[in-house]
């Protein structure tokens, strides 16, 4: 069957990727050998188009996971940042409620009163 621009497309972005599955890099070498000589037969195209998916329907599993991680991570970094903020915000007050008693003092000690 002759090939079409879709495929050469598909064939290009896989081809893009570092693949290391075995299978799905011999998916890629049989296609890209069938689009060289022109001709890809229904049997290579669905053997390739069931080796991607199967291969990036994984990674795509893999690479969600790893984002839920990761954003499990951030909440938790983000609410650790929000206390410090919190316990920030105190401890200046505190600094301006002290330097205020401490102006008040030498103000009331220097009057002589």
């Amino acid at each position: 069957m002759p090939v079409d621009e879709a495929l050469r497309r598909l064939v290009a972005q896989v081809g893009a990727f570092h693949i290391t599955d075995r299978a799905m890099r011999e998916a890629q070498r049989s296609i890209e050998a069938a689009l060289r000589d022109g001709e890809a037969a229904d049997g290579t195209r669905r053997a390739y188009y069931q080796a991607v998916s199967r291969y990036f329907e994984g990674f795509d599993r893999e690479a969600r996971a790893h984002l839920r991680d990761v954003d499990r991570r951030l909440e938790r970094l983000n609410q650790v940042h929000f206390n410090y903020t919190a316990e920030r915000g105190v401890a200046v007050k505190r600094i301006e409620a002290t330097q205020a008693l401490l102006h008040a003092l030498r103000a009331v000690r220097d009057s002589g009163a």
